[in-house]
């Protein structure tokens, strides 16, 4: 049995299944509420119930008082409907809406991809959670104030951990770290989530996804966003690198093409070894969707790596093949050296 749940403010309106919380029901249709442990102890779900009944779960007594209780507040992430229900609550529509956090982490997991990226597996204390919009970035805090920004290689929907995708930097002060020093159970802290390169989903334009290296993370987690809620739109992949051992989630990105029809994959290698026996396209990433598109006029474009890749690549698409400035979104990786 489910129950229909309607945003009063937006009209917008999803279902919950049996003992769905309407937190958990939100975030499975793509529908982002604020949120913060997810355990009842925070209070930032907090929301009204303007029509139907709840059942308002176990939940910290601290997190909400007895007048919004009586008000017909609840915590969102406990409340699981008994009916159809109207509740009023904010929408998490932009970066902004979302709450930045300092919060400390566990490393849970390290695993080798190809000969030079560290994938991270991040775990937050049992009360924390972070909301976050797929393509943001954390800065890792480290000594004597110095940052180090990883974007987060996950979906929101998929938050048990953070994902972060580290390439083994010659020089690099925090990726020597991890790739010489760390050790799986390490305590980190970062700040977060930061930035605005999260895909706009108020558009029906097709998209294309430009990539060098790991600027391959955050549009990982784009995209497994828009496969979660159901968007429809013309998606591609173009993902650059220097050999093929960089390509270091080319499985998963072939999969992706295998499983959606709306999605395609384009490998290219800019200097492939010959022990790759590559036969796919070569040379600059953006060139070859120079060479692909006359015009981009109806298009939007995301584009994450180097800047000298970003860079390129708005200029070119914007003043030769016509992709308005407005539809050019754009993460550029820079390097700390020691």
């Amino acid at each position: 049995m489910s129950f229909r749940i309607t945003i009063k403010s937006s009209q917008h309106t999803f279902s919950a299944e049996k003992d769905e919380t309407i937190l958990e029901a939100a975030l499975r249709e793509g529908f982002d509420l604020p949120y913060g442990c997810r355990n009842g102890a925070c209070g930032s779900c907090k929301g009204k119930i303007v029509e139907g009944e709840i059942d308002p779960g176990k939940y910290d007594r601290s997190a909400i008082s007895q007048d919004e209780i009586a008000s017909g507040m609840t915590l969102f992430c406990c409340a699981r409907p008994l009916t159809d229900l109207v509740v009023e609550c904010r929408e998490v529509r932009a970066a902004k809406d979302i709450q930045v956090k300092n919060l400390p982490c566990r490393v849970q997991k390290m695993m080798l991809f190809g000969k030079d990226t560290m994938v991270l597996y991040l775990k937050l204390p049992a009360s924390e959670r972070l909301q976050f919009l797929a393509g943001q970035y954390i800065d890792i805090l480290m000594k004597e104030g110095k940052r180090r920004s990883f974007s987060l290689a996950n979906a929101p929907h998929d938050d048990e951990y953070l994902e972060l995708h580290i390439r083994n930097v010659p020089g690099g002060n925090f990726s020597h770290h991890v790739f010489t020093e760390m050790k799986e159970k390490e305590i980190l802290r970062f700040e977060g989530p930061l930035g605005t390169f999260h895909l706009r989903e108020d558009s029906e334009k097709p998209i294309i996804f430009l990539a060098s290296g790991t600027g391959f993370a955050p549009i990982k987690g784009i995209l497994e966003h828009a496969f979660h809620v159901g968007i429809n739109r013309k998606m591609v992949l173009y993902w650059g690198a220097n050999t093929l051992s960089d390509l270091y989630m080319m499985d998963l990105a072939e999969k992706w093409a295998d499983a959606h029809e709306i999605f395609r994959f384009i490998p290219v290698l800019s200097a492939p070894l010959p022990e790759d026996r590559w036969t796919g396209r070569t040379g600059f990433v953006h060139e070859a969707v120079m060479a692909d598109y006359a015009d981009l006029s109806d298009y939007q474009v995301y584009a994450c790596g180097s800047p000298v890749m970003v860079q390129a690549a708005h200029k070119d698409f914007t003043s030769l093949r016509n992709l308005p400035q407005e539809e050019f979104f754009s993460d550029a990786f820079t390097f700390s050296p020691k």
